[in-house]
């Protein structure tokens, strides 16, 4: 079956609504401590720091989001975001890329990286 490939955007989306769910598990975990009043409040602080943390990345992201180029996807013809030099379409994950020197090629997310970048170019 290959490789399912997301957006980059919906990636950060999904890692951030993570955190949340992360943030809610631990501060449930602390439910089970109720006798030991330290190691409760320890738990929720914990909780509330992966809860913070995401509404951190769902700022970034939304920061970011406002500053991709937006274009008309060819397969279905919906506007998507693109980050970088390839992304995939976020509604019918079609490869995208405005790099001539990728089009034609076999999508890769190794080609947004500035690693394979300078190795590329040596």
């Amino acid at each position: 079956m290959g490789v399912k490939y997301s957006s980059k955007i919906n990636k950060i989306r999904s890692f951030a609504l993570g955190l949340i769910f992360a943030g809610f598990i631990v501060m449930y975990g602390g439910i089970f401590f109720r006798e030991n009043v330290i190691v409760m409040t320890i738990f929720m602080i914990l909780g509330l720091v992966f809860i913070l943390a995401s509404t951190v990345v769902y700022f970034w992201i939304g920061l970011l989001s406002t500053r991709t180029i937006q274009v008309t996807c060819p397969s279905c013809e919906k506007q998507t975001k693109m980050l970088g030099r390839v992304d995939v379409c976020m509604y019918c994950k079609e490869p995208l890329t405005l790099d001539p020197e990728l089009d034609g090629k076999e999508f890769d997310e190794k080609y947004n990286s500035k690693r394979y970048n300078k190795i590329e170019k040596s």
